[in-house]
This record gives structure tokens, sequence and C-alpha cells, in this order.
């Protein structure tokens, strides 16, 4: 537990869930991508074993006290395994070179055991991960899987521009390649929740940057919710994460059946809890880029001070949180001034004045 705080991130988030005190309000900076930062490692090195993925997280978990930590399955781990190929850069997250599937009517040659844990080697790395870390410290904070919703699932496997193009011209094979992606998501989260994972689903290709709200309801939302009540029937817990600018359909997203919904820095928190903060509790949304990345002490400060302003008295709750997962060269004192924000103005009970 971190020196400034009374009580470990389980028993918090215990708290949290039951309506009952807490010593000051979860912070969740998404320390997944930069995580090896911690203990100077790359990003390549911290991808490179499941003892390095769960180092750098146990890492940051020692430092800063944040109350989750996080293995990345990855946005591109469904099109991985099933044969996209990746680049392979020494100080960031990788990227697609090659899909797997080059013309959409061959979706049914696709292989779904090739995603299965015994024959997936990153699969087996990220579980091995989360188990090592809850081996380690999972006594005092949960642990989640970083994972991709269904529509970006897709597209790690044909690329986007075509996957875009099919929302019109070939709806029918698209809606054949996304089901196959939400029953293998289906397979992934389930192993996870076994293991004792919480399910953290991004699905950023279903943007409202990206699609308008007629796809998203049409092509995001019903294999959403099919996948989440699997979760749920799993005995699993998802919050809902969509990057970009949702505000158009964020009353749309909680209609998935999420547990929370973690929003980006593009939509506004106090919006977010007048559409939905009766609903559902809400995470959210330091800039990660141009507050954490690229932003000073002093302006972390602020930015976790606004969000309180905001959200504080979301009726279901309000998480601090960046606004997506933190993928560059973060300075590491932002996030320590990031979590020394949170117990500041989130001390328990919450004191307006603290943040007005």
């Amino acid at each position: 537990m971190h020196k400034n705080d009374k009580m470990t991130p389980n028993e918090r988030l215990a708290a949290f869930m039951t309506g009952k005190p807490m010593d000051r309000i979860l912070a969740m900076p998404v320390a997944c991508s930069m995580s090896g930062l911690a203990l100077g490692m790359t990003h390549k090195e911290k991808r490179s074993s499941a003892l390095n993925e769960a180092k750098a997280q146990i890492a940051c978990y020692e430092r800063f006290g944040n109350d989750l930590t996080i293995v990345e399955y990855g946005l591109h781990g469904v099109g991985s395994a099933l044969g996209s190929e990746m680049s392979d850069p020494e100080d960031s997250v990788p990227a697609i070179v090659k899909y797997a599937l080059e013309d959409l009517n061959d979706v049914d040659k696709l292989d779904m055991s090739k995603l299965e844990p015994k024959n997936d080697k990153a699969f087996q790395l990220h579980l091995e991960a989360a188990r090592i870390i809850m081996d380690e410290i999972g006594n005092e904070v949960p642990t989640g899987v970083l994972i991709s919703g269904p529509f970006t699932a897709a597209a790690s496997i044909y690329k986007i521009e075509k996957l875009l193009r099919a929302t019109r011209k070939n709806p029918e094979k698209l809606h054949q390649l996304i089901k196959f992606c939400n029953d293998a998501l289906k397979m992934i989260c389930r192993e996870f929740i076994k293991a004792g994972v919480l399910i953290l689903l991004c699905d950023p290709i279903a943007s409202g940057t990206i699609l308008n709200k007629k796809q998203y309801l049409e092509f995001v939302l019903p294999y959403t919710q099919e996948l989440m009540k699997e979760i749920h029937e799993a005995k699993g817990m998802v919050c809902y994460h969509i990057c970009g600018d949702t505000t158009s359909i964020v009353g749309e997203m909680v209609k998935s059946g999420c547990d929370m919904m973690s929003i980006d820095n593009r939509v506004d928190l106090a919006y977010t809890k007048q559409v939905v903060g009766d609903k559902v509790p809400i995470l959210g949304n330091v800039d990660p880029v141009e507050v954490l990345i690229l932003g000073n002490t002093n302006d972390v400060d602020s930015a976790v001070k606004n969000c309180m302003q905001k959200a504080y008295d979301s009726p279901c709750g309000y998480i601090l949180a960046s606004g997506c997962d933190l993928s560059g060269a973060v300075p590491l004192e932002n996030i320590d001034q990031f979590m020394a924000s949170a117990r500041k103005y989130g001390k328990w009970p919450l004191d307006p004045k603290n943040f007005s």
C-alpha cells in the first residue's frame, strides 16, 4: 500500500462498489503501454516476456499507488494471432504492417483455433503476466486486461479503410467478420475472467470520430451487448471505453450493459454525468497527451482539479482516470502528480471547497 494512502486499492474499490466511505477517490492513470518506463525498460523489453510485463506493472503500483494494474492483450491481439503481421519498434506500440484478411469474402477461412491460449503465445504471455501480478500484489490491487472491442478486433484483421467501405458495400460479410471477432472475444475474456482479471474493453475504431451514430448502432452496439452479457455470465466486470469524440453516442454506449464507462478527453465530463451518470460509474478524463505527456506538474494538477469539479458528484460514482492509455514517453513525475492531486482533491469525504 502506498505510504500516503490508508486503504489498499482492493479495499477502496470494494467500498466504492458498495457505497461505503473511502480514504480518497479511486484514481486510475491508464499506465499500460508506458509501464516499462518505471523500470527504465523500452516498450520492446516490456512486451518481450510475461515477467517483464508483470514487473513493469508492479513497479508502477509500488511507485504511484494507482488503483489498477493492467496487462495488455491489446487492440491487435486478435489480428496478430490470426496472421496479421506487426512491426517491432523499440520504443513504441507495434503497428499492423500486413493484414490477415485481404478479401472480405474470405472471412470463412479464418481459423478460430489460432486464438485459443494453447495456440497463441502472446495470449499465454499476457495470462501469465496477470498471474504473476496477482501472486505478487493481488491481495492489494485489482488487475485488468486492456482488450479490443469487436469492431476494433475486426480492424486488426481487415484494413480499416476497407472495413469502413464495407459498411456500405458489403455489410453482410462485414457482419460475419464482426461476429467471428465477437465469438473470439467471448472465449478470450472468459480465460482472463477465470484468472481473476477485470475486462477493460476498448473499441477505438468505433469512435464517433470514425463512425456515425447509425453505423455504431448497426455494427457495434449489438455485438458489444452480446459480449457484455457473456462477460457477466462468466462473473466478470467490464469497463467500456471508446476513444475520441463519443458525445453523440454516450447515451447508446451505456446500453451495452457495461459496469463502468470510461470517457476520452474529447468528451465533456459534465455532459457525460448528465446523460449517463445515474446509470453507471464514469471514469475520466485527464488529457493523456497534452497534459500527461506534454504538460508539466502544474498542468496535471489543474486538469485533475477540473475533472473533479465536473464529475465528483456523479450519481453512480466517479473515478479519476486518464482519457486513454498513456502510450508515449510520459514524464513519471506527471503520474506522481496525478496521484498526489487525486489524494489532495479527492480526500474523503469529498469537499467541493477543495477544488472550487
